[in-house]
């Protein structure tokens, strides 16, 4: 069963579905200057740098060397992030080149308006994904609002440039996959084609989207055997590998050597860093319960009961009918399952090497509400009924909008720092149990802090346990605010302290020196900077 080509939209859902997407767009103008620089981003830029150097070299070689900067470019060759994709990067840097000019500030602040604008492309997306399984504009803009009321994903949008960017762009690729099983043409096979290579080359696990499209084109085939949809899949997947090479500067040279060592090297990355899961310092070879508590803790309990409920209703409703001759519908249940299992499973069944929370599988979370959706819709359904369970469901359905409502709140008070939020977790349980703000954010906002209450005629001599974050953040501050700061990269060096506890859950000692400043998110204690030579007090204790 195919869909038309064309759907007429009533005038009512026009102006209501524009109105929730510019409000959106309006809210990221007005807040993307407020975070601060993430502990990755510096390296990021560096690698679009490098590429478009590379780029610039084999494009316009003489204009390239006219550059200022393009002796202290390193070379492609060699670099140690070579492998890692810049569909999002070499574009942001060439941009950077027109807007921002050297200019740190302009460049994170235009690297944060680019990243929540891919964000937000995003968006449409999952609303066209949503809008097509449920046949409601009205469902389908609340799966939209679900994830912009997902406080670590909104904050994330601004400055996380690898998995927000990648989870946008494989979304996309799903929609543009869902278009294509619902009319296949050869347009929409080479747009489909183009989506899947863009995910691709943000990051590697975007060849999932290969297997779900010949998963599904092969599906159709089984039930109506026609020499077309061998045709369409082969054109799929010599087009996206031709989109693949063109938009990796890196395989240009040796496509197939190359991305096999990018594969290799993505499926064995190196385990160099910790976590702090229960309250242990444990290595990046997670346990395979890590990302499940990780989801857990971090996702607003409504989103994954229904989560539950509809991953439950759509597999008994599959094992019930079969998924032979199944409806369109249906199939693209299939498909959202697998996009949500599927992934989860392979990296706890690999034991892949992971950190930081579960941000490595964001690219699985539309799925995970378009599943909740579906237990939403059925909760309604069930609302409407005679039975007396009609008023468990309602009760359901009212304790749900209130945690909703409690998480738009929340996500207000925890502006700028919503990717500390932990769903259920008591502050200082979280402090014990977890690591808080692992990017670093509130740095920039501590250094703010500190500048603004030294002396201006006094030099801050500041420490870190790790000077990366510190050095990162201090990039949006504007020269003079630069000249007043010296960073020392010994952590017992320099009058002040400063830290995020980033691999530290425990209180720091009072030989430090006195803690003269403290950031907290919801009770959570996120950043302290303390002043060594100051004398302790018991208020600071």
């Amino acid at each position: 069963m195919h869909l038309s080509s064309y759907v007429v939209r009533p005038r009512r859902e026009q102006v209501v579905t524009g109105l929730f997407f510019a409000l959106l767009l309006v809210l990221g103008l007005c807040v993307y200057r407020d975070y601060g620089v993430s502990w990755d981003e510096p390296v990021d830029r560096e690698n679009g740098v490098v590429n478009l150097k590379y780029v610039a070299e084999r494009l316009a070689p003489q204009l390239a060397r006219q550059q200022a900067a393009y002796a202290t470019i390193p070379p492609l060759a060699g670099y140690p992030d070579n492998d890692h994709g810049v569909a999002f990067e070499l574009p942001l840097a060439a941009l950077s080149m027109i807007f921002a000019r050297g200019d740190s500030i302009a460049y994170y602040h235009l690297r944060h308006l680019l990243i929540f604008g891919v964000f937000w492309v995003g968006c449409w997306a999952l609303y066209g994904l949503a809008r097509q399984r449920f046949g409601s504009w009205l469902w389908a803009l609340l799966t939209v609002g679900l994830l912009v009321l997902s406080p670590r994903f909104f904050a994330e949008a601004f400055f996380n440039g690898k998995d927000i960017v990648f989870m946008a762009c494989f979304t996309v690729a799903m929609y543009t996959l869902m278009r294509l099983l619902a009319n296949p043409t050869t347009s929409r096979v080479v747009l489909h084609a183009l989506a899947t290579a863009l995910a691709i080359d943000v990051r590697v696990p975007g060849l999932l989207l290969v297997g779900f499209t010949i998963g599904m084109l092969g599906w159709h085939f089984i039930e109506q055997p026609a020499k077309r949809w061998l045709q369409l899949g082969s054109l799929y997947v010599a087009l996206s590998a031709v989109f693949v090479v063109i938009g990796s500067p890196y395989l240009w040279e040796a496509p197939v050597a190359n991305f096999w060592w990018a594969y290799q090297r993505l499926s064995h990355y190196p385990a160099d860093t910790q976590n702090i899961y229960f309250g242990q310092l444990i290595s990046s070879r997670v346990p395979w319960h890590y990302l499940l508590v990780w989801i857990g803790i971090t996702t607003p309990l409504p989103y994954l009961l229904g989560a539950l409920a509809g991953l439950l209703i759509s597999v008994g409703r599959l094992l019930r009918r079969g998924v032979r001759h199944s409806s369109f519908v249906s199939q693209l249940d299939v498909l959202f399952l697998g996009w949500l299992l599927g992934p989860l499973l392979l990296v706890i069944g690999l034991r892949s090497t992971f950190y930081d929370g579960w941000r490595h599988l964001y690219f699985i979370y539309p799925a995970m509400l378009l599943l909740a959706v579906r237990g939403i819709r059925w909760l309604v359904g069930v609302a409407g009924r005679p039975q007396p369970v009609r008023y468990l469901a309602l009760g359901a359905l009212l304790l749900g909008s209130a945690e909703i409502g409690h998480t738009l709140v929340r996500m207000v008070q925890l502006h700028p720092h919503q990717q500390v939020y932990f769903s259920f977790l008591p502050a200082r349980t979280a402090e014990r149990l977890f690591d808080r703000d692992y990017w670093g954010l509130s740095y920039y906002h501590g250094l703010r802090w500190l500048l603004h209450h030294q002396a201006a005629t006094t030099p801050a001599t500041v420490s870190a346990p790790v000077s990366t974050p510190l050095i990162a953040n201090s990039l949006l501050l504007s020269t003079a605010e630069q000249a007043r700061l010296h960073i020392l990269r010994a952590p017992q060096q320099g009058r002040y302290f400063i830290t995020n506890y980033r691999w530290h859950p425990h209180p720091y000692p009072d030989s430090l020196g006195r803690e003269i400043y403290t950031i907290r998110a919801e009770g959570l204690k996120i950043l302290s900077i303390f002043d060594r030579e100051a004398v302790p007090t018991d208020s600071a204790r």
